[in-house]
């Protein structure tokens, strides 16, 4: 079965190899898939990638219809929906449930709710998370419904070009700096990360700090994403997340104090820039 459509028009005269890998972003290996179980039009006309355009041709590429995973069970879990389009679905991820199933948490994910959602309105694609939070952060999720769209994300992501700021707590005022300190994995831990001189490059702009009740809130941006990354560089300047007790944050909250706030980007369909916001959560207000 067919399943996404992406069209586009020819403005010069090119290889149909190099359109759809250069001008459209179609990956190699996504490419030879559509080759065998997709299909690949010029003006309505089937064509090899060996065909050559002119200016003013209209390609249209329709890619293999998409499945689940059989072993991902659907949920019935309420998404909080932020944004949604025939690509993207942007979710409000609450704290306390996981991004992606694991063996810990096979069942009750964010992901299990996004594949309920997708069957409840008829949708027959796998899951494809841009990006993942801890158990324990709140905030914006995207999903794209379409490996082509994860693929262009990717993309984004590695140039940089998907801006996502978060909102932390921390007890006492800090500067706004940028913090370049390099983390890895902590001596005989799993999940713990440090900072240390044979990590990888970890770079976290702390973009502002306001007073909030008796505490600060700081607005950040993430230049690169290493695993645990905020948490790690706030107690690396020694100011924890307030609730995060793996890294030396005093205990006033169920949960570590960070939220996924906004995320901008240019949306990889149609070129427009995209602005999503998730509300500062209630458990923030109440710390």
């Amino acid at each position: 079965m067919q399943g996404f459509t992406i069209r586009r028009v020819v403005e010069k005269e090119s290889p149909l190899r190099d359109f759809l890998m250069q001008d459209m972003g179609i990956s190699r290996k996504m490419l030879t898939l559509v080759k065998y179980e997709g299909k690949i039009e010029v003006n309505g006309v089937a064509r090899t990638v060996r065909h050559n355009l002119e200016q003013g041709d209209e390609v249209e590429v329709t890619f293999p219809e998409e499945s689940p995973s059989t072993e991902m069970v659907a949920s019935n879990r309420l998404l909080r929906i932020l944004y949604e389009d025939d690509a993207l679905l942007a979710v409000d991820k609450p704290a306390g449930i996981a991004t992606i199933p694991s063996r810990l948490h096979p069942t009750d994910t964010l992901a299990n709710a996004v594949l309920g959602y997708y069957k409840q309105i008829g949708l027959p694609s796998a899951i494809h998370v841009v990006n993942r939070l801890d158990r324990d952060t709140s905030g914006v999720v995207l999903f794209a419904k379409f490996g082509f769209v994860h693929h262009r994300f990717s993309e984004l992501q590695k140039a940089n070009k998907l801006m996502r700021s978060y909102m932390a707590l921390v007890e006492e005022e800090v500067l706004p700096q940028t913090i370049d300190a390099p983390i890895g994995r902590a001596e005989g831990s799993i999940m713990e990360r440090v900072v240390t001189e044979d990590g990888q490059r970890a770079v976290t702009h702390v973009l502002a700090c306001q007073k909030f009740g008796s505490d600060f809130l700081l607005t950040i941006r993430l230049e690169t994403g290493r695993t645990h990354q905020i948490r790690v560089h706030l107690r690396h300047i020694g100011h924890p997340l307030i609730g995060d007790s793996m890294y030396g944050g005093v205990n006033r909250m169920g949960r570590h104090a960070l939220h996924s706030a906004s995320a901008r980007f240019i949306h990889p369909l149609t070129g427009e820039e995209i602005f999503i916001e998730a509300p500062i959560p209630e458990d923030f207000i109440r710390t």
